[in-house]
């Protein structure tokens, strides 16, 4: 599998990275570019977001494939436009002092990561090969080749995206996927554990398969020294100031 540049990879077995979920999605509109700025503002070396596809074919950063969680309106994304999208409020849900807030375009991001050395954990939540097609055909427009990983819980795009753009994946523990294989960890080069599941067993297990062990999302300074003693390399987190804090305490952090 090919091997990317320093920011998304780790230099050396003391490294540390620690990425955004969602931005900052515990204090910010999850997925808006408010989000993503006060992330990149924090110093996370890596964003985590969500790709949906609109009616008209356009790439949008949002969780769930409805809109109704984190907007005023009501329907799958897939039935609106991004004209549409982009008049709702994707702000308010969190806090009215956020109202305002728009659910981003992909490109958006792109554009604000443009010059800066962030990489991104992309993913697929409209799991269609079409989804898989557009993401890394406008990751490549922008330059970011060596800068991504693709991420999702279906297996088959996991294996798809690899195979046929020999890009970097992110999968999950094996019971978590659908459509899981005996060759679902080929296509791996990361995997997502969460802070319930992580183990030190598991996560040699995966590093005995040339699999990246990362750690979702410790979320406090407990969470952080566990994750890192079971092995973890990288941190996905809702809140990154404890990671922060306790990686740069112990001289993890990616310099």
């Amino acid at each position: 599998m090919a091997i990317g540049n320093k920011v998304l990879f780790h230099k050396s077995n003391k490294d540390i990275i620690i990425a955004g979920h969602r931005g900052i999605c515990a204090k910010y509109p999850e997925n808006t570019m408010l989000s993503y700025r006060k992330a990149i503002e924090s110093g996370v070396d890596q964003l985590e977001i969500d790709v949906n596809m609109t009616a008209d074919k356009k790439l949008v950063l949002i969780h769930d494939p409805w809109v109704d969680r984190v907007t005023e309106k009501s329907g799958k994304v897939r039935s609106f436009t991004l004209e549409q999208i982009k008049m709702m409020d994707a702000g308010s849900h969190k806090s009215y002092d956020f109202r305002g807030e728009r659910i981003p375009e992909f490109k958006e991001l792109l554009e604000l990561v443009q010059g800066t050395d962030i990489s991104l954990n992309v993913e697929i939540k409209d799991r269609t090969f079409e989804v898989v097609d557009a993401t890394v055909r406008t990751l490549f427009d922008y330059g970011m080749q060596d800068r991504f990983v693709i991420a999702c819980f279906d297996a088959n795009i996991i294996q798809y995206a690899h195979q046929k753009y020999g890009v970097m994946t992110q999968g999950f523990p094996d019971d978590m996927h659908d459509n899981f294989s005996n060759e679902t960890r080929d296509h791996m080069y990361a995997v997502g554990i969460p802070m319930w599941a992580i183990t030190e067993k598991l996560v040699q297990e995966y590093l005995d398969c040339g699999i990246q062990p990362w750690a979702w999302c410790p979320d406090t300074e407990e969470d952080v020294r566990k994750a890192v003693s079971c092995g973890a390399r990288l941190l996905t987190c809702n809140d990154p100031a404890p990671a922060m804090k306790v990686i740069g305490e112990m001289g993890l952090r990616r310099v």
